[in-house]
């Protein structure tokens, strides 16, 4: 171990692989008794504490959050900051849902001020919820991204963003132009991508709000820029779906249209995917394109069920996401909760521990991030949390008749919520929150 050492002692869990359906055993890690030990905001080791603790260098810091369980941060593969305000507004299915609160709310993001502001406030409730990286929509507003990214950077984060590209079937004063959404893509990219720990992504909002030469210019730049994610929307609604089809009346499916001008690849990440036939998820499997399970918003807007086996079975890689403001919570926890739901629906089955690694090393690997977050070996980021089992008395009453780690944690993502998060740790250091 070198520089200077810090420990963390509680019972730790984390994943080597996707444990599956049939829970592989080889796949997950869990120290009723652990040590995690970090050395210059990177994992030094982790192990049985009876095992480490005699090998930690003089003057080691160690913190002892017994009984408390530690975890990777949290990974949410897709949500919007700038809907944060709209968040539990009242019913309604996806296309109304934008044009009576998302689009609203979205007009007042030309205002630098309101950005930095809610973006304060949308990092603190990620935070406090034990989510250290997130994919997120940033609005047509250049400076939507730059207040988010100035916000992320100075807190130490590892987050990615873009700038939405958007020139028709929207209002007036929330388009742009191809060639200005071209534009302010490279300008951001330049600025921000690989600074830090920040990383951007080209966002068109989904392709019905994007002309074809729009389309065009964003597979561009994923083409100059193959390091760079590209995020957007696909098959969420019926009647999107739809209107996708009415639209680019050339294309074999909706995915098809993306597919068209070079935006399904590796490094594409893909919210809700729900009506997909076996034929997308061929592709999508083929390309290392990844979709973004958001049963949460999905339950809300009342879209559909996502299919985690057909998605499975082809290959695709799968990360979890709160998708707020559709989705109605910021916590992981939460959406594991319904993410069960979904699947109990489709006569399928998410155990727990396949949950927590869909919120963990799941996510890191559907954003290709997993050489530097997701899981606690050694020379990873340090981003995790402390998770406590007897936040709330049932909480409390339900896991101390568990019978092991994977019935606690199936309580724990049945039952908790931001109560669990004792506290969330940004590359060995307490995570720093807004002044206000």
């Amino acid at each position: 171990m070198t520089g200077k050492a810090r420990a963390w002692r509680a019972s730790i869990l984390h994943f080597l692989s996707d444990p599956g359906s049939g829970d592989d055993p080889r796949a997950t890690e869990y120290f009723e008794d652990g040590l995690l030990v970090v050395a210059e905001g990177r994992v030094s080791a982790i192990g049985a504490a009876a095992e480490l603790l005699a090998t930690l260098p003089r003057g080691t810091t160690i913190t002892d959050c017994r009984p408390g369980l530690i975890v990777p941060g949290f990974i949410d593969t897709h949500i919007h900051y700038p809907q944060t305000d709209v968040i539990a507004s009242f019913g309604t299915q996806l296309l109304d849902w934008l044009e009576r609160y998302t689009f609203p709310a979205e007009r007042r993001f030309a205002d630098p001020v309101h950005a930095r502001a809610v973006s304060e406030f949308f990092l603190d409730e990620l935070l406090r919820n034990g989510t250290t990286t997130a994919l997120v929509f940033g609005t047509v507003h250049a400076q939507s991204v730059d207040a988010f990214f100035e916000a992320a950077k100075a807190r130490g984060l590892r987050m990615i963003a873009g700038k939405v590209l958007m020139d028709r079937h929207c209002p007036d004063d929330l388009r742009d132009t191809p060639e200005e959404g071209f534009r302010e893509s490279a300008r951001l990219i330049e600025r921000w991508h690989g600074h830090a720990r920040l990383g951007y992504a080209i966002t068109p909002r989904f392709a019905i709000t994007s002309s074809e030469e729009q389309l065009r210019l964003a597979g561009e730049l994923a083409r100059a820029h193959p390091g760079v994610h590209v995020h957007t929307h696909v098959a969420e609604n019926r009647a999107e779906v739809q209107w996708a089809r009415d639209l680019f009346p050339w294309s074999r499916s909706y995915l098809d249209v993306y597919d068209h001008f070079g935006l399904l690849r590796e490094r594409s990440v893909f919210a809700h995917c729900i009506h997909l036939d076996g034929e997308d998820r061929k592709r999508m499997g083929e390309s290392g394109a990844a979709a973004a399970f958001c049963p949460t918003s999905n339950l809300f807007l009342g879209s559909g069920f996502f299919d985690i086996d057909q998605s499975d079975r082809a290959g695709i890689p799968i990360g979890l996401a709160t998708d707020v403001g559709g989705g109605t919570s910021f916590s992981m926890l939460r959406t594991l909760a319904d993410g069960y739901k979904v699947a109990q629906g489709l006569g399928q089955s998410l155990g727990a521990k396949r949950a927590f690694y869909l919120a963990t090393l799941g996510g890191a690997r559907a954003l290709g991030l997993d050489n530097e977050i997701g899981n606690f070996r050694r020379g990873k980021e340090a981003d995790f949390v402390v998770l406590d089992l007897a936040s709330t008395p049932l909480l409390a009453r339900r896991t101390a008749v568990a019978t092991g780690i994977a019935e606690k944690l199936f309580a724990l993502m049945t039952l908790g919520d931001d109560r669990c998060v004792r506290q969330t740790f940004i590359m060995g250091s307490p995570a720093r929150f807004s002044a206000a």
